[in-house]
């Protein structure tokens, strides 16, 4: 007997309705078991799954006494999916399963079956859906059984929606031209169709499959968050700023501030919580969230972030995290954009990324697996403010770490305890001051040498270099007795030793705000909210050095020095007079004859014929299709020099480009040293390192920063030169550079600039679009799985059977 029989057309006291009452009992139990809930809801007339209990008696007598509620033949809270509310029972199908094998076609063509891929989607997005949710997708079920219009067999009404804003995504269509599409599409397709004529309509259907989206009002002056305690104040009690804005300027404030217009500054906040669950109830996400572990080459050298010594050392400290394999590290990464795509504006709208370490190598820096956990609105950067908006996402990163949250893995069909922690921060060299709160300005501006960076102000040029690197090099060698060569004195100093980092900031007194400043002499500026965290002061390396800002800089200073750019060049007549005051080649100094001044040619000097030899090099160099952008547009033969060049352009040049212009141009000494400097960006993107040759490789490109000093100006070395000496450190406790760069955040920032439809509200626009991304995204590999037709693929369900003319999937029943 079906359940609509003996639940709703028998009579409370006959024997099918309490055997009925009985297995569903049992269900009831099991699925309580599972999700190691204590309480089970009530199904009966009066509840309404409303109402709890934990006694399974109670639930018992409620049943007898009241009867089921209306139209819940589908135990969608107890444990099953509403995907087939139409099978009569889970032990009916299996039984038929189990008996009749043999009606099994194994030639039968899947794809006259419609609709089993979002099946399979609806299904797992039960699967990590609380209780108190599930009743949301109740519309999202009946849409999938609707057909797109009426005798059609082939589409529901979901699967084309979903499979036309598959294309949306893809090709980047407008609003504008998706709803014209929507409605030609309605137009052309029988009366009493289903298809929505519009793109509002269309993103209503899918509002269930979204997740959700917290809008937190902040002070105008990031001082603090109107949430917790503060979610109902309309006044910031830092500053005394209105919360929200004014309707006009000259309006004078109202009792009711309410009233005033909408929030001054606003923060979105994406739950990463659901974002996880929503990961693992995909069977192959959830299978390759394991690879850290299951798929991983383990033969010693450096591959993959588990391969670091950072990562062992947090399973050695803390082996109970990382006992269960499927605990998540992050990568964290945040920076400016500007959203409406020019540089007259300067708006900046901060992003914040999170990146999974436990993928594979070629999958963990995708656009698909880069996650946006907050928005910070513009025009202005939070700057050393982000701590502010960054609370929401400690939280949840204190929960998982801490307690942690429960999580159905379809891999491994079983509930597990998720945790989390941050494995690092990415970002450039400005965005790691904010997210450090050490001060990367000034004389101490290295965050590794702290308060013994070398620095050296020059009076002429007015600026700060940072040299002195011969104190990284071996007690007795030849270079730390040299003086005029390098800043006229012998070098006696040692590479400084590890310092305690939470000793520095564990007292300070951190108050953050616009209206606030920190001491200016102080070079740690507060105290990061990252310390919250209880693992982050056991970290080797917490914020890293971003090799494609510092690849990108030093790319620009040495092509800038070498082809003369004018308002790039790092020679003039400033760095001349303070090489004569610092006693280095005061050969080099400048000669005035009448009311000219001539400049004595350098090593690293060239004529006018060899930067045109130097141009036409790269001008004429030819390259394989998708290697690099046209660097022959970036070359202007008749000015002899280089404009436009993007992060990877320099990134091409510096490893490949570069070395081969400058053979048989420049002296053989200076050659051979920009050829090194070159060779050491190419090895340290390696995919496979091997952590024996890191020691050579740190020894070369410190000779290598030595014998520059000797060249090249002190003018060339700002802080981004000196950074090179860090990054063998770096890769020694972090792994791959490749894994820890901002190629990816950039690229998917460039995505999120792409959202803004509307220039008014640009921070709308980008959450709205990624909102509507993220649903797309959830739904592409299903849709992946089934072909144009709407079937679906070889190796997506095990069997599909035919009971009573009802499609089944024997892994549900």
């Amino acid at each position: 007997m079906d359940r609509n029989s003996w639940m709703y057309n028998t009579a409370r006291t006959s024997s099918a309705y309490t055997e009925g009452i009985q297995s569903f009992l049992k269900a009831a139990e099991v699925n309580r078991v599972s999700k190691g809930s204590g309480m089970i809801c009530c199904p009966c007339m009066i509840c309404k799954n409303f109402k709890r209990f934990d006694d399974i008696m109670e639930i018992e007598f409620h049943l007898m006494k009241h009867g089921f509620m209306p139209r819940y033949t589908c135990w969608s809270m107890h444990g099953e999916s509403r995907t087939f509310s139409n099978t009569s029972s889970i032990n009916i199908h299996n039984d038929f399963i189990e008996n009749n094998d043999s009606l099994i076609d194994e030639n039968d063509d899947p794809s006259t079956y419609p609709n089993d891929n979002l099946s399979e989607m609806l299904h797992d997005m039960e699967n990590n859906t609380g209780d108190n949710d599930q009743t949301k997708l109740h519309a999202l079920f009946e849409d999938t059984e609707k057909p797109l219009y009426p005798g059609c067999e082939k589409f529901s009404k979901l699967s084309v929606v979903l499979k036309l804003f598959n294309l949306k995504s893809t090709y980047g269509w407008s609003d504008k031209s998706f709803t014209n599409l929507l409605v030609i599409l309605h137009d052309i397709l029988p009366d009493g169709n289903e298809l929505p004529i519009s793109t509002y309509q269309a993103k209503k259907l899918m509002c269930p499959m979204g997740l959700e989206v917290e809008r937190i009002h902040a002070c105008p002056n990031d001082c603090m968050l109107y949430r917790k305690e503060f979610e109902n104040e309309h006044i910031c009690g830092t500053c005394g700023a209105s919360r929200y804005k004014r309707k006009k300027e000259t309006d004078e404030m109202d009792d009711d501030v309410t009233k005033n217009g909408p929030a001054a500054k606003m923060l979105w906040y994406f739950p990463i919580i659901p974002r996880l669950k929503r990961l693992f109830s995909n069977e192959n996400e959830a299978k390759l969230l394991r690879w850290h572990k299951d798929g991983r080459i383990n033969d010693g050298n450096l591959r993959h972030v588990a391969d670091s010594p950072q990562w062992r050392n947090i399973d050695i400290k803390y082996p109970e995290f990382s006992n269960e394999i499927r605990n998540i590290r992050f990568g964290l990464s945040s920076d400016g954009i500007n959203p409406f795509g020019n540089m007259s504006s300067r708006h900046s709208t901060w992003p914040v990324l999170l990146c999974i370490y436990n993928l594979p190598p070629w999958l963990c820096m995708k656009r698909k697996y880069i996650m946006m956990t907050l928005l910070i609105q513009g025009p202005k950067q939070p700057g050393n403010d982000i701590d502010v908006y960054l609370s929401p996402l400690i939280d949840d990163l204190k929960i998982l770490w801490s307690s942690g949250v429960f999580v159905y893995d379809s891999y491994k069909k079983e509930n597990f305890n998720l945790r989390a922690m941050i494995f690092c921060t990415i970002s450039d060299f400005p965005a790691y001051g904010n997210l450090s709160g050490y001060s990367t300005k000034g004389k101490k501006a290295c965050p590794i040498c702290e308060d013994e960076t070398n620095s050296i102000w020059l009076k002429n040029c007015k600026k700060t270099v940072y040299m002195g690197h011969r104190r990284f090099l071996p007690a007795g060698h030849i270079f730390r007795k040299q003086k005029v060569e390098f800043d006229g004195n012998t070098e006696h100093r040692t590479m400084r030793k590890r310092f305690d980092a939470f000793s520095r900031v564990e007292k300070l007194n951190t108050v953050l705000g616009k209206r606030s400043r920190p001491e200016k002499e102080a070079i740690w500026k507060k105290r990061s909210i990252f310390w919250d965290l209880p693992y982050w002061k056991h970290l080797d390396v917490r914020h890293c050095l971003d090799v494609m800002h510092i690849e990108k800089n030093v790319c620009d200073s040495l092509l800038g020095l070498l082809l003369n750019i004018p308002g790039k060049s790092k020679d003039g007549i400033n760095v001349r007079k303070d090489m004569v005051d610092m006693g280095i080649r005061k050969e080099l100094g400048p000669v005035e004859t009448g009311n000219r001044i001539y400049l004595p040619p350098a090593c690293y000097t060239m004529s006018k014929e060899e930067k045109m030899k130097f141009c036409k090099c790269l001008h004429e160099i030819k390259v394989p299709s998708n290697y690099s952008a046209n660097i022959k547009r970036l070359v202007s033969i008749k000015d002899c020099k280089l404009l436009g060049m993007k992060s990877h352009d320099c990134h091409v040049l510096m490893t490949h480009m570069i070395p081969i212009a400058v053979r048989g141009i420049l002296p053989e000494k200076i050659r051979h040293t920009i050829t090194k400097l070159c060779l050491f960006f190419n090895m340290i993107h390696s995919k496979v390192i091997d952590p024996e040759s890191l020691d050579t490789w740190y020894k070369e490109v410190i000779i290598t920063l030595c014998e520059l000093e000797k060249y090249f100006p002190p003018s060339f070395f700002d802080v981004m030169v000196h950074l090179i000496s860090h990054i063998i450190g770096e890769i020694k406790a972090c792994g791959p550079v490749f894994l820890r760069y901002m190629y990816p955040f950039e690229r998917y920032m460039g995505f999120l600039k792409g959202y803004v439809r509307n220039r008014n509200r640009p921070e709308g626009s980008i959450v709205e679009g990624y909102a509507s991304e993220e649903v797309i995204e959830f739904c592409t590999s299903y849709l992946e799985a089934a072909g144009c037709d709407g079937g679906v693929s070889d190796g997506v369900f095990k069997k599909i059977v035919v009971c009573g003319g009802v499609v089944s999937n024997n892994r549900f029943g």
